[in-house]
């Protein structure tokens, strides 16, 4: 007998949202009592439907079920034997059955007899999004492939295709026989056939057999889904499955580079000549001809192929790339047939080859960059970074002349056929401004656009960030300089002598001043993601392959021409320095020029000015990641670092003795901190990149006005690169000495202290910096470098550590130390005095620390035990010492 619950009841329709017997029902009716009779009747006449669950065997067992059917307002029953089922028919329920194993003998018979079954996930699912139970026509365990449309190629065995759709079936995916627009992936066994080729033309995911079988292994996990990138992106199918490789005309290291990349995605490869190869790829533009002759099964391709089928994550149709010899027109096609993308990405590339012949048809043919000429080369004295010196020495054609400048307008003087000196270089600084035009929309056209694209075969190349990180402001840069392009054309059109070349850039130089910056003061961050992002990411390096094998590149790396907008500016300062030096004194053009130049100096020193500010600013950040606990106030746009040095504590202060202390000098304050003893976990940046764990912990952000004095110590047998600094604190009613040892050879220590008091002198008003250096003795202040790394200083330090660790541990309520100090006080007053006099509060903590570390170490201390005295001994020399200081 079926062990009935208590019926939830519900009102209307049955909550599985099936109108298949309310619509048969109406059917019966005639369309004249279809119009005639009301609504009312027809409820009359049909039965009111309930929904029933009816839990199988061991789903009657969950406790989490029964409470998800409770919470959905859904009657349920249990049945233990199919032989039940009789019993629990009934015209008045609609009833769905819950399984936990959709391969045992109940749920075949279920399934025979056209029972609509589902799965444990889909009622735990319904009662946590609080949606009714889902129709469906097949037996429905999750909805791990909802929505999805899969097809099946290369399947022979059918057995093995039937499992493969039943799982589908029952995780909520929907199969397609033939191949179309609305299939979302296509399972592949093999990499041959049209729907495998229709699939990469369309970007479609192609996935391996083991999705399917993975996927139903976590049918039971809630909110899983087999479509996300993470789980599929492990089953995809790589671009060289069933592939073997072999390459001709490739150097050593890229060949070894070639079949690295060729195991990465999925492929093997062989020596050159092996009968078992596939694919022979070729270097078109060195091999002119074949060494064997290649079978019929054998593709030959060029390596665009190759760098292609990699940027699209999926085997590119070979027929587009075959190699074909050196005298065949097909090798002399100047633009890439590689189709990587949507047809709607194939308009923007004829698109991009237009703009490009349309700026090749306005360019003259010129050496890019202009040559030095002798009386310019030490005209300009500029920043260190964007030096005369750094001019390129290579150009990019991309044309004959224009016939702009062989033609005049006609508005236009005709152009003397003696052309003078000064047409001359303004026409040389036109053709090099149309070529720096070239390389930037080159820049945006070829490698942005691209990337920036959605819809990529094989999903984005590169993360937003990552490309924003790239090319920074060089949209910017191209608006300007092709506005600047723009008026040069027109006056070198309409040329005339006094026509001013100097209110050309004068126009634009405010705005050169606010696109030059952002780009050349993270030019080294941009280069830096560039190589980093091709060594991790082999689609970044399969699309710079193949865009810097093409003209359009003049084969140069992405990096050597992101670095052109570094060199511009220079470059046009030396043009018009030497355009100056041809303009007569009489023209007014002169003075003009004189301003332009000084004009583009001051770009130049601002960009310089504005990238060192950016890289203290970094320098800054680079310490509050490093420094755990760094507080938030360091960062100032006022402050920069200035020095950092490597210490070891001598004293108590700022921390114990022998600890690696590192001192962060700034312009107005001085960051205290020492070395972490343990350093867990990383730093991730909101864009998903790690930083290194902190290496240092925070001691103190003191301000250099609270520096009174600084200790240059002697140098002695027991004491070696050693300083001290005298502060005075404002919460302290007496100075406190900080004593290090420099252990960096880097910095000489005089140097390192003259940097100290000038920039303490600065802070405080003094113009006197060298009467803040004190020379004293290591005895005076009893500082000493001895014993440093022996062996007993070590163990001292290591229970000392110990110690502290202990007392951390037995101190439940994190006790304060003063409390701490007056409990020990307390309980050493109990037991009385030592040797007939009461212990100071300093002796007892002493004492506490000694008798915890001797019953921790096993041995007497003797650096230990004699520390009261000392300490006793060290503050009445302190004292004096420091009365005599001030």
């Amino acid at each position: 007998m079926a062990e009935n619950s208590v019926l939830t009841s519900t009102t209307g329709r049955t909550s599985l949202a099936d109108s298949s017997i309310f619509d048969s029902k109406v059917t019966e009716i005639s369309k004249e009592n279809l119009l005639i009779e009301s609504t009312s009747y027809v409820e009359e006449e049909m039965p009111q439907i309930e929904t029933r669950v009816i839990l199988v065997q061991e789903a009657g067992k969950q406790e989490e079920l029964i409470k998800a059917l409770k919470d959905i307002k859904v009657g349920f029953v249990k049945m233990e034997s199919v032989e039940e089922f009789e019993g629990l028919d009934s015209p008045e329920f609609e009833n769905v059955f819950v399984v936990m194993d959709f391969q045992d003998s109940v749920f075949n018979d279920l399934y025979k007899a056209d029972c609509r079954v589902i799965g444990p996930p889909i009622v735990l699912n319904c009662s946590q999004k609080g949606e009714p139970l889902p129709f469906s026509c097949r037996p429905l365990y999750c909805t791990s492939m909802m929505n999805l449309v899969l097809c099946f190629t290369g399947f022979r065995k059918k057995e093995e295709l039937v499992r493969l759709v039943t799982l589908v079936h029952h995780m909520g995916g929907v199969i397609r026989k033939d191949f179309n627009s609305k299939v979302t992936h296509l399972v592949a066994n093999c990499t041959q056939g049209e729907k495998f080729r229709v699939a990469v033309s369309l970007g479609t995911p192609i996935m391996k057999p083991e999705w399917i079988y993975k996927a139903w292994e976590r049918r039971n996990e809630q909110d899983f889904c087999a479509a996300v990138d993470d789980f599929r992106n492990e089953f995809k199918v790589p671009p060289f499955q069933d592939c073997i490789l072999s390459f001709l005309g490739f150097s050593d290291e890229e060949k070894t580079n070639m079949e690295e990349m060729t195991e990465m995605q999925g492929g093997k490869y062989l020596p050159l000549g092996d009968e078992r190869c596939t694919h022979l790829v070729v270097e078109e533009n060195i091999v002119k001809d074949l060494p064997f002759e290649p079978s019929k099964k054998l593709y030959v391709v060029k390596q665009e192929w190759f760098w292609g089928s990699i940027q699209m994550d999926a085997r590119a149709g070979e027929t587009m790339y075959l190699y074909e010899k050196a005298n065949t027109p097909e090798l002399k096609k100047s633009v890439s047939m590689l189709s990587l993308n949507t047809p709607n990405s194939n308009r923007k590339r004829r698109r991009l080859k237009e703009t490009l012949a349309q700026l090749s048809r306005e360019t003259d043919v010129s050496p890019f960059p202009p040559r030095k000429r002798p009386s310019a080369e030490h005209s300009l004295s500029i920043g260190s970074l964007l030096d005369i010196s750094n001019t390129p020495e290579s150009s990019i054609n991309y044309g004959d002349t224009p016939k702009s400048c062989t033609k005049s307008s006609k508005n236009s003087t005709p152009v003397p056929s003696k052309q003078s000196a000064r047409w001359q270089v303004a026409k040389e600084l036109y053709q090099t401004e149309s070529n720096y035009v070239n390389i930037l929309a080159t820049i945006i056209q070829l490698f942005q656009v691209p990337l920036e694209e959605e819809g990529q075969c094989g999903g984005r190349i590169l993360a937003p960030e990552e490309i924003k990180t790239i090319f920074g402001s060089i949209p910017d840069i191209f608006d300007v300089h092709t506005k600047i392009k723009d008026d040069l054309e027109d006056l070198i059109v309409n040329w005339d002598e006094s026509k001013s070349i100097g209110d050309i850039f004068l126009k634009y130089s405010k705005d050169l001043v606010k696109t030059y910056p952002p780009f050349v003061n993270f030019f080294e961050m941009s280069k830096e993601t560039i190589i980093k992002c091709e060594k991790q990411k082999p689609r970044f390096h399969a699309f710079l392959k193949i865009n810097q094998a093409k003209p359009e590149c003049g084969r140069q790396s992405l990096v050597e021409l992101l670095i052109r907008p570094v060199q511009r500016l220079p470059s046009v300062a030396l043009l018009l320095n030497d355009l100056k030096k041809h303009t007569a004194d009489e023209n007014p053009d002169k003075s003009t020029l004189e301003k332009a130049i000084g004009s583009l100096k001051e770009v130049m020193m601002h960009i310089n000015e504005d990238k060192r500010k950016t890289e203290a600013q970094k320098q800054i950040f680079d310490v509050v990641y490093e420094v755990d606990g760094c507080p938030a106030n360091l960062l100032s746009s006022h402050r920069s670092l200035i020095q950092r040095v490597e210490t070891i504590s001598l004293g108590e202060h700022p921390c114990d003795r022998g600890e690696q202390v590192t001192l962060f000098l700034f312009n107005d304050c001085l960051e205290i901190a020492r070395k972490r003893h343990k350093v867990i976990g990383t730093f991730r940046s909101p864009h998903g990149q790690t930083r290194p764990p902190a290496s240092l912990k925070h001691i103190h952000l003191m301000p250099l006005s609270q520096i009174k004095k600084v200790l240059d110590i002697r140098e002695t047998e027991d004491c070696h690169n050693a300083f001290a600094l005298l502060v005075r604190p404002p919460t302290e009613q007496a100075n406190v000495l900080l004593s290090f040892q420099m252990t960096s050879d880097e910095l000489p220590k005089e140097n390192w202290l003259k940097m100290l008091c000038r920039h303490v002198a600065n802070t405080i008003c003094k113009a006197d910096a060298e009467n803040l250096i004190y020379t004293a003795d290591p005895e005076s202040f009893e500082v000493n470098t001895k014993d440093m790394d022996s062996t007993l200083s070590r163990a001292s330090r290591a229970i000392k550590k110990t110690s502290k660790k202990v007392t951390r541990a037995f101190s439940f309520s994190k006790t304060p130390k003063r409390a701490l100090r007056r409990a020990l006080m307390t309980s050493h007053g109990s037991h009385g005095s030592v040797e007939g006099r009461s212990p100071s509060s300093n002796d007892k903590h002493v004492m506490s620390r000694l008798s915890s570390t001797s019953s921790l170490a096993g041995i007497p201390s003797p650096s230990l035990v004699s520390l009261p005295s000392f300490f006793e001994r060290r503050s009445h020399t302190l004292s004096r010492s420091t009365t005599h200081l001030i």
